[in-house]
């Protein structure tokens, strides 16, 4: 009986608890700019991140390389023409050996020293042979032995020169190797981050800041700084088109997919967003009354309400919106929303950053 009761009692208790647990309510989606993102996208976003700065040190040190081959190359055909001299010379050597022979038998250098005794006139007639034919005997060993210096020199110089740029070119080809396979992995992670991107800004709803690991920037909370750290302006402010509906309201930067985008200056995120025209965008405010907007974003790294220092990443350049090709679309406003845009580039010169 007792068993029985328990199991009577346990019975109205599993009950209950699927009941609530039937109840609790589902993970709602993240609202747009909020939350820390998906783990995929965070992963994906910060891949991305790293093989851009892999991308980076490796062009730069096939740069280098490069650079030191071609330095090199310069250096061979700078002692091809040493060598060329130093050829010249021997051959110069090489007659001048002739040219004592010759004059030692005019002279009859070649005869023994019993036949000059017998053959001089005089005593001081045999020692002025006698000293010629040294002097010319020690011309001759000079000559030889500075013919041999030369050709050992020559031998020397053309092993190193030629040693030196063999390991160069072997290095560049191995650089220009490593930096293809980066480049290739590069595209394909750029790729994916832009089919997440086109997919949030195609329901409207960001993934929430993905938080990236940003070197060092050295910039002070006065510091103001260019967007983007390396790029090519393209459309710029007030230009013309069939691709807006009046004029063109910001500068664009043309950058590859997945570029880190900086706070030009000290603010706070006042608006994160996806879809519309803009795709992807941030929206700081500044002191003094000015905002920046940076659109077509394929990610984010902030939230609303998050305040930024000069350099920081607040997201990752895309092509999302209305956008023809991988750019960051910037703006300088005197308020948050479209329509109050100023020319960044002399806003921007006027804080000290020429672009």
């Amino acid at each position: 009986m007792r068993s029985y009761r328990r199991h009577r009692l346990l019975v109205p208790v599993l009950l209950c608890a699927l009941a609530v647990l039937g109840a609790r309510p589902a993970a709602a989606p993240l609202e747009p700019g909020s939350g820390t993102g998906t783990g995929g996208s965070t992963g994906l976003s910060a891949e991305v991140a790293r093989l851009y700065e892999e991308a980076a040190v490796t062009t730069q040190q096939y740069e280098a390389g490069r650079r030191e081959a071609e330095e090199q190359r310069a250096e061979v055909q700078r002692a091809e023409g040493l060598l060329d001299a130093q050829r010249r010379h021997i051959a110069a050597l090489h007659e001048d050996l002739g040219r004592i022979a010759r004059a030692q038998y005019r002279s009859n250098g070649g005869l023994p020293v019993a036949a000059h005794m017998i053959l001089a006139d005089s005593p001081d007639s045999l020692m002025r042979g006698q000293r010629a034919f040294s002097q010319a005997d020690l011309a001759v060993n000079n000559a030889i032995s500075r013919n041999r210096r030369a050709e050992a020199r020559l031998a020397a110089d053309e092993a190193r020169a030629a040693d030196r740029w063999q390991a160069l070119e072997r290095r560049k080809a191995q650089l220009a190797g490593l930096k293809a396979d980066i480049e290739r992995k590069l595209e394909s992670a750029r790729s994916q981050l832009q089919g997440e991107a086109d997919a949030a800004a195609a329901a409207g709803a960001c993934r929430g800041a993905v938080r990236l690991d940003q070197p060092e920037t050295g910039f002070t909370e006065g510091d103001w700084v260019a967007p983007v750290e390396t790029y090519e302006l393209s459309a710029s402010y007030g230009s013309g088109g069939a691709r807006w509906s009046n004029r063109h309201t910001g500068q664009d930067f043309a950058v590859p997919i997945g570029t880190p985008v900086r706070a030009v200056g000290a603010g706070r995120v006042v608006r994160v967003a996806c879809g519309g025209a803009f795709g992807m965008e941030v929206v700081l405010e500044h002191a003094g009354g000015y905002y920046t907007q940076y659109a077509h974003l394929a990610s984010l790294a902030v939230d609303p309400g998050e305040h930024v220092s000069p350099g920081q990443w607040i997201g990752q350049s895309g092509t999302t919106g209305n956008s023809t090709g991988p750019h960051l679309h910037f703006e300088a406003r005197i308020t948050a929303e479209s329509g109050s845009s100023v020319d960044p580039v002399p806003w921007l010169a006027a804080r000290g950053v020429s672009l």
